[in-house]
């Protein structure tokens, strides 16, 4: 099934979409409504059985789809979920179903209306280019490497020069509309530095986080009343953190963290004395059944990145770049598979603008970049100001406010499941930032932040006692 068709202008010839992950997925599957033909040059060599490509370290760790990112893979990709939840990956409430430790305490155990859904980036990633490449129009190309980007006079990219495998001579590949989906090792700021363009320097904010990861089958003796547990680092007293996710074929995915060096080991019984660490100690319950033959995985390049190409004045026609190609964030938020998602269905929306109008595709990309920039914003904020409270000596205000704010918002949220609510649709990126700044909201956080100067709040990374979850799910809706 597709996308509504659109009305008026016919489909144009050809778009390039480079790199073939995740993103450039999603994105090949809007261009098929548009193009006649996709061509997809893809690095490294993929079959069937593969979706975590060699060079996406972070294919290997927990992944959330959060909310708002799933809602844009079902209009593409009508029945993906159900699909999923077939071979076992859980379709759950976000309140009722997750165990989850804030700073303050256990988050409240109470329906919220936000349905999400946990499965490996693996299984994710191989379902969609099953998909993508059913597709008459779409040309898949794997082991096939992108090395530049021409123009046909001033300002408008037209060409792409690749090499397959093996292959001693460049091709060149004429294009009505290039896509940058490579990823955070993108090489288009040298492309268009090459073709005499000024690139604003990029921003970057050091998470400082090492992830260590592992599969591990499922007990079918030992089925808890959760799909997720999870214990959130927070700056400067939390330093170490974790996830178990539920995922298809009766499996958890197990990822554990930690900054600086607080390195979560690779060896058995050091990895399960880490989880043991945690005040959360549904993590440790739920692996104590590894047996230490699992593959283990480590990922320690997690840098918030932001490539600036909104403020580029010479930005090119017929040039899009989204994804991790314009913006990478500490994977710990779960943003970014959401953030890809998002931009592709914003492509789709300017395709089908343009085509509604009968006009050209000249004139749409650097509109499209700025457009790219608002999604960004918001997701950007939350995840550098996070990470920038790590560091004693650069604070700006805005961060320091921020996590001021969080702090008592988490406080009041383990008591009240409406402010938790409230976080929740945030965080999945179903509502804006404004609700947790409601009138009602900000009074609760004044309050606490009051009250707490004359008393000491109990924390999860402070003491040896470990803190017990004392929210028995519960059947209330709490959308409002």
């Amino acid at each position: 099934m597709r996308t509504r068709a659109v009305r008026h202008g016919r489909k144009w010839g050809k778009a390039v979409v480079i790199g073939g992950g995740y993103a450039g997925l999603v994105t090949a599957r809007v261009l098929a409504d548009h193009f006649s033909e996709v061509v997809v040059l893809e690095q490294d060599p993929l079959d069937e059985h593969r979706g975590t490509h060699p060079h996406v370290p972070q294919g290997y760790h927990a992944h959330a789809m959060l909310a708002k990112g799933a809602e844009v893979l079902e209009k593409f990709f009508p029945g993906l979920r159900t699909e999923m939840q077939e071979i076992g990956a859980p379709v759950f409430d976000y309140g009722e179903h997750i165990s989850f430790l804030l700073p303050a305490g256990f988050a409240p155990r109470h329906r919220t209306g936000v349905k999400i859904q946990t499965f490996t980036r693996d299984e994710l990633e191989r379902r969609l280019r099953d998909k993508v490449l059913a597709l008459p129009e779409v040309t898949f190309l794997p082991s096939t490497r992108c090395d530049g980007l021409k123009m046909s006079g001033p300002g408008k990219v037209n060409r792409v020069l690749y090499r397959t495998e093996g292959a001693e001579q460049l091709t060149e590949l004429e294009a009505d509309l290039v896509v940058n989906t490579s990823g955070r090792a993108s090489a288009l700021d040298n492309w268009l530095s090459e073709m005499g363009l000024s690139v604003p320097e990029k921003r970057l904010v050091k998470a400082k986080i090492t992830y260590t990861s592992v599969n591990i089958a499922r007990s079918e003796k030992s089925r808890p009343e959760f799909n997720i547990a999870y214990q959130m680092t927070f700056a400067p007293h939390v330093p170490r953190g974790g996830v178990v996710l539920a995922v298809e074929r009766n499996r958890w995915m197990c990822s554990l963290f930690g900054f600086e060096e607080h390195v979560p080991p690779t060896e058995n019984g050091a990895y399960l004395d880490f989880a043991k660490s945690l005040k959360n100690p549904r993590l440790a319950e739920q692996i104590e059944g590894r047996t230490g033959q699992e593959p283990t995985h480590r990922y320690t390049n997690v840098n918030n990145q932001w490539r600036l190409y909104h403020k580029m004045k010479e930005w090119p026609d017929r040039l899009i770049a989204l994804g991790d190609a314009v913006c990478v964030f500490n994977p710990v938020y779960g943003q970014g598979l959401t953030v890809a998602a998002m931009e592709a269905d914003l492509l789709h929306r300017k395709l089908t603008e343009h085509r509604t109008l009968g006009a050209g595709l000249d004139g749409m990309s650097r509109g499209f970049q700025r457009a790219v920039a608002r999604i960004v914003l918001t997701p950007w904020t939350l995840s550098s100001n996070s990470d920038l409270m790590w560091n004693p000596d650069h604070q700006p205000v805005t961060a320091r406010f921020a996590h001021w704010y969080n702090k008592h918002l988490f406080a009041v949220s383990v008591r009240d499941a409406r402010v938790w609510s409230r976080f929740v649709r945030v965080a999945n990126m179903v509502a804006p930032p404004t609700v947790l700044f409601h009138p009602t909201v900000v009074a609760k956080v004044m309050s606490q932040a009051l009250s707490r100067r004359n008393r000491s709040a109990p924390s999860n990374g402070t003491g040896d006692r470990r803190v017990e979850d004392p929210h028995p799910p519960q059947d209330r809706d709490l959308q409002r």
